[in-house]
Protein backbone atom coordinates (compact mmCIF):
# COMPACT_ATOMS: atom_id res chain seq x y z
CA UNK A 1 0.00 0.00 0.00
CA UNK A 2 1.40 3.36 -1.01
CA UNK A 3 1.22 6.65 0.78
CA UNK A 4 -1.98 8.65 0.63
CA UNK A 5 -2.02 11.75 -1.50
CA UNK A 6 -2.33 15.14 0.15
CA UNK A 7 -5.93 15.61 -1.10
CA UNK A 8 -7.08 12.14 -0.05
CA UNK A 9 -5.69 12.57 3.48
CA UNK A 10 -7.57 15.84 3.99
CA UNK A 11 -10.74 14.39 2.48
CA UNK A 12 -10.67 11.58 5.05
CA UNK A 13 -10.05 14.07 7.86
CA UNK A 14 -12.95 16.24 6.64
CA UNK A 15 -15.33 13.25 6.44
CA UNK A 16 -14.25 12.17 9.94
CA UNK A 17 -14.93 15.64 11.35
CA UNK A 18 -18.38 15.70 9.69
CA UNK A 19 -19.22 12.29 11.16
CA UNK A 20 -18.08 13.37 14.61
CA UNK A 21 -20.10 16.59 14.37
CA UNK A 22 -23.17 14.56 13.34
CA UNK A 23 -22.79 12.27 16.35
CA UNK A 24 -22.38 15.23 18.73
CA UNK A 25 -25.40 17.07 17.31
CA UNK A 26 -27.47 13.88 17.32
CA UNK A 27 -26.77 13.03 20.95
CA UNK A 28 -26.25 16.34 22.72
CA UNK A 29 -27.96 19.14 20.83
CA UNK A 30 -30.97 17.32 19.36
CA UNK A 31 -31.62 14.03 21.14
CA UNK A 32 -33.69 11.64 19.07
CA UNK A 33 -35.82 10.61 22.03
CA UNK A 34 -37.32 14.13 22.15
CA UNK A 35 -39.16 13.20 18.96
CA UNK A 36 -40.81 10.23 20.64
CA UNK A 37 -43.42 11.54 23.02
CA UNK A 38 -45.41 9.53 25.51
CA UNK A 39 -49.06 9.23 24.54
CA UNK A 40 -51.41 10.32 27.30
CA UNK A 41 -55.08 9.39 27.53
CA UNK A 42 -57.31 11.66 29.61
CA UNK A 43 -61.01 12.18 30.25
CA UNK A 44 -61.83 15.86 29.67
CA UNK A 45 -64.74 18.25 29.21
CA UNK A 46 -65.02 20.19 25.95
CA UNK A 47 -64.71 23.89 26.80
CA UNK A 48 -65.68 25.22 23.37
CA UNK A 49 -66.35 24.20 19.77
CA UNK A 50 -65.50 26.81 17.18
CA UNK A 51 -66.43 25.57 13.69
CA UNK A 52 -65.27 22.01 14.36
CA UNK A 53 -62.19 22.84 16.44
CA UNK A 54 -62.77 21.98 20.10
CA UNK A 55 -60.69 23.11 23.04
CA UNK A 56 -60.25 21.10 26.23
CA UNK A 57 -58.20 21.74 29.35
CA UNK A 58 -55.91 18.93 30.55
CA UNK A 59 -53.86 18.02 33.62
CA UNK A 60 -50.66 19.41 32.04
CA UNK A 61 -52.37 22.85 31.84
CA UNK A 62 -51.79 23.11 28.09
CA UNK A 63 -55.14 23.67 26.35
CA UNK A 64 -55.65 21.00 23.71
CA UNK A 65 -57.04 21.82 20.27
CA UNK A 66 -59.07 19.01 18.71
CA UNK A 67 -59.77 19.29 14.97
CA UNK A 68 -62.81 17.75 13.24
CA UNK A 69 -64.67 17.78 16.55
CA UNK A 70 -68.40 17.07 16.53
CA UNK A 71 -68.95 17.43 20.27
CA UNK A 72 -70.46 20.44 21.99
CA UNK A 73 -69.44 22.57 24.95
CA UNK A 74 -69.73 20.61 28.19
CA UNK A 75 -69.50 17.14 26.60
CA UNK A 76 -67.24 14.61 28.32
CA UNK A 77 -64.78 12.81 26.02
CA UNK A 78 -61.55 10.83 26.21
CA UNK A 79 -58.64 12.33 24.31
CA UNK A 80 -55.16 11.18 23.35
CA UNK A 81 -52.23 13.61 23.08
CA UNK A 82 -48.46 13.67 23.07
CA UNK A 83 -46.76 14.89 26.21
CA UNK A 84 -46.26 18.66 26.02
CA UNK A 85 -48.21 19.13 22.79
CA UNK A 86 -51.16 21.46 22.24
CA UNK A 87 -53.19 19.21 19.93
CA UNK A 88 -55.15 16.08 20.64
CA UNK A 89 -57.51 13.56 19.09
CA UNK A 90 -60.71 12.13 20.50
CA UNK A 91 -60.58 8.44 21.34
CA UNK A 92 -63.78 6.70 20.36
CA UNK A 93 -64.91 3.94 22.76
Amino acid sequence: MGEMTFGRKYTLIFVGILALAGVIIGTVVFPFWNLIREEIYEDVIILSNNDGVCVADTADEIPKHIEDCTYGTGDAVTIKYGEGLAWATIVEP
